[in-house]
């Protein structure tokens, strides 16, 4: 039946291609770069006027297209550039190059796409942010982040403060594939969520795709986040950087060997140790409370068809006291080499590593009485990734992946009176691979598809012991009855999984179109968690033979339309449903840690999620911004759980609406603020009590979960930012510079929203129940921020 669907596919596939013949064409293309940093312009607008066709520039910037021989004037247009138009004479494959550069504008400008790019491409459930834009938002103690600026998008949503990681249409935080140059990053938060792993010095392009994903991703089911370092400067040396209320940066870049040869470094360390030494009592004098992480990346143009990029990510947390120690933190490396074999065929083949790992200590003496705990997941990645441009109606993409994983569960020592006890979980092993090859076909003026297959075989691998049950899952312990040893490498249990993609843009008029997708996504690794936010203690494990692989099909129709004198204001709806398979919960009282008899003690449930998803967005103006509305529905259905019955996920939010504004008062100060709504996230509260000598302990008869919400959550933060002169001043030291000055307040109100409620007696009377409430915040947070660029 697979080989069936496959090979009906495959021919579907290929007798759909659009082949043009009947009139000869030639192959137009280039590249286009800032001309201030040497850097590659993603999603520059390339417009051949005179046969009205154009494209954009991909991750490289480069661009292609076909054309009939003849003149054309070739225009290219980035938000905040200034316009290039250049006349060609195409009688053979022409290939061209352009230098942009950025405009002194009297106005914000917050999106760097082409003006109808929400209309035009076949993108729909997807957000792009530059840094522009992301800089322009206030910030959290004077610190522009990446992950919290995409949770002010439709369909993303967070628990709350202190909560590591982000939620997407309904998904649970490891359902999110971030990518940083294309490795995979396992926890994206410093400071417990705080902060994301993301240096904004760093950061050249940021895009989040929530539906019609292309086949070239797969391994997660709710979205993916990729993150583009910049490449350095070719042709000078530049450095920038920040000093903050909590932390301080540096990125320094350049060229090694001019045009040829370029690096860029960054790094990031806080403070909040140092500052708060001196309020700490004499015992905690010594107490280490910091993050920091080190970026680079570097850019080697080997010659005109060959250019290799090496780039890699290392960051950690610390939390130190007497007798005590918690670190955790990620560290990749991604190596990148981009071949152009033709004018229609070119290669991005990518190797990377990828590692996420935490350790916790208690005890003075590691050898007498103490505890060591650590933990990690490893993986190792080759991909090589095809596009060819067949003709001016057919873009196919193909490739293949293959990852091997290495899974640290959990390594536990403890020393009691000298004695060593190791109580430790062996290591996992995994190798997943996937084929994929997808087309973007113009059938029509009006009709645009983009249609394709990913395929994916998921190994479970040896040494290793396989646990086997016979009773069917339930909200209770499930003993083993029977176990089997395998080898080195050896196939516990293999998985595959077809995966197919189709997304359509239907053109309704000049601005305004309708798109609808659909998706099938899988995942074979499962983040082990029963808290009500990630944290960096939960434990990543693969697909196992009693632990199946996640699925989700889903489902999305939206329309597009820009409106407003100049077109420049973009509003879209979008409805979405997902039906999510083999959803673990736990039975009441799990033990997720150093337990051997864990995959008993989980249950594989079905979800599901939809809703509206409303968007409106001013792009330009000297008051501009955007408003973003989602309503909502996250539930799961789990044997023995609830009754069977359907009950809301801990990170559902029925209403989540975020305003953001930023309006420019004169060219040298901007004002910008940020207003969020959303719903309480459900939790499990006590419906009744019973007393035990005198104590009075809180429980549910009947185990239902989720049956509380949280107070709704709401939050007002500003921003005040002064800039340098226009004229940029000189140093003779340093040479040409600029400076700003960013003053935030963070909850403007002091809205002190609940992280979480639990119950308690009163100290004073036991014979009364309270409800305590804990909250991150509880006042107004200000700060700020000098950041320096020359």
């Amino acid at each position: 039946m697979v080989t069936r669907f496959i090979f009906s596919v495959i021919v579907l596939f290929f007798a759909s291609l659009n082949l043009s013949y009947g009139q000869e064409t030639y192959t137009l293309s280039g590249s286009v770069k800032d001309s201030a940093n040497g850097e590659a312009m993603i999603g520059a607008v390339v417009t051949v006027k005179e046969i009205n066709a154009g494209t954009a520039t991909d991750i490289n910037g480069d661009f292609s297209m076909k054309v009939p021989p003849g003149k054309y004037t070739v225009e290219i247009n980035f938000v905040g550039y200034g316009s290039i138009s250049q006349s060609v004479v195409v009688k053979g494959n022409t290939k061209m190059s352009f230098s942009m550069k950025e405009q002194m504008l009297k106005e914000v400008i917050v999106t760097g796409e082409r003006p109808d790019a929400q209309v035009k491409n076949l993108e729909m459930g997807t957000q792009k942010l530059d840094m522009k834009q992301i800089n322009a938002i206030p910030p959290l103690l004077g610190e522009v982040d990446v992950i919290r600026s995409i949770q002010l998008l439709p369909g993303v949503s967070t628990v709350g403060e202190g909560a590591s990681g982000f939620n997407v249409r309904g998904g649970a935080v490891d359902q999110n594939l971030i990518l940083l140059d294309d490795a995979p990053i396992y926890n994206s938060s410093h400071m417990f969520g705080f902060f994301s792993v993301f240096n904004p010095d760093m950061v050249k392009d940021i895009k989040l795709s929530k539906a019609a994903i292309p086949a070239q991703y797969g391994g997660r089911l709710s979205s993916v986040l990729d993150v583009k370092m910049k490449e350095g400067n070719p042709d000078k040396i530049g450095v920038q950087g920040g000093i903050s209320t909590i932390f301080s940066r540096l990125t320094v870049g350049g060229p090694i060997k001019k045009n040829k040869l370029s690096f860029i470094v960054a790094g990031r360390r806080s403070y909040a140790d140092v500052l708060a030494r001196p309020f700490l009592a004499k015992a905690f004098k010594d107490a280490q409370l910091y993050f920091y992480d080190l970026t680079l990346k570097a850019n080697y143009n080997i010659n005109q068809r060959n250019r290799l990029y090496l780039s890699g990510y290392y960051g950690r947390d610390v939390f130190a006291f007497p007798g005590a120690y918690f670190g955790w933190g990620n560290a990749t490396t991604t190596l990148r080499w981009n071949h152009v074999f033709s004018d229609k065929l070119l290669l991005n083949m990518i190797g990377d590593y990828s590692s996420y790992s935490y350790r916790l200590e208690f005890g003075e003496d590691m050898t007498e009485d103490s505890f060591k705990w650590t933990a990690k997941i490893i993986n190792y990645c080759a991909k090589p990734e095809f596009t060819w441009y067949l003709n001016s109606n057919n873009t196919i993409s193909f490739g293949a992946q293959a990852t091997y994983y290495k899974f640290v569960p959990s390594t536990g020592v403890f020393y009691s009176g000298g004695e060593r006890r190791d109580i430790g979980l062996p290591d996992k092993y995994a190798m997943e691979n996937a084929l994929y090859i997808s087309n973007e076909q113009k059938l029509t003026a009006r009709l645009t598809l983009q249609y394709g297959l990913r395929y994916s075989f998921f190994n479970y691998l040896g040494s290793g012991t396989a646990y086997y049950y016979d009773s069917t899952a339930g909200n209770y312990v499930r003993n083993p009855v029977g176990i089997e040893e395998f080898g080195r490498r050896k196939t516990i249990k293999a998985y595959t999984r077809p995966e197919p993609r189709i997304a359509a843009n239907y053109s309704l008029s000049e601005n305004s179109s309708l798109k609808a997708s659909y998706n099938r996504m899988v995942q074979y690794i499962h983040l082990i968690s029963n808290t009500t936010a990630s944290i960096p203690l939960d434990v990543y494990l693969p697909s196992t033979n009693n632990i199946k692989p996640q699925l989700c099909d889903q489902y999305s129709l939206g329309y597009f339309r820009n409106i407003g004198p100049k077109q420049n204001i973009e509003t879209s709806a979008e409805v979405f449903y997902k039906d999510m398979l083999n959803q673990l919960d736990y039975i009441d009282g799990a033990n997720l840690f150093f337990n051997p008899n864990l995959e008993g003690e989980v249950i594989p449930g079905t979800a599901r999620a939809y809703g509206l998803e409303l968007f409106v967005k001013k792009k330009e103006g000297r008051f501009n911004g955007w408003i973003s509305y989602t309503l909502s529905k996250s539930e799961r259905k789990v044997p023995g759980i609830n009754q069977g019955d359907w009950y809301p996920n801990r990170y559902d939010r029925r209403h989540n609406l975020s305003v953001v504004g930023i309006y420019e008062l004169s060219k040298r100060v901007s004002l910008s603020s940020t207003f969020v709504y959303a719903s309480g996230t459900p939790f499990t509260f006590a419906t009744d009590k019973f007393e035990f000598q005198g104590i009075f302990v809180p429980y549910n008869p009947g185990g239902p979960r989720n049956n509380y919400r949280l107070p709704a959550y709401h939050r007002l933060d500003v921003a005040a930012t002064l800039k340098s002169k226009e004229k940029v001043r000189k140093s003779k030291i340093f040479g040409r510079y600029s400076w700003d000055l960013v003053f935030t307040v963070y909850n403007l109100y002091s809205r002190r929203n609940a992280f979480a409620i639990t119950p308690r007696q009163n100290p004073e009377n036991q014979q009364i129940s309270e409800a305590l409430r804990f909250s991150i915040f509880g006042s107004f947070v200000p700060a700020i921020t000098y950041n320096f660029k020359f």
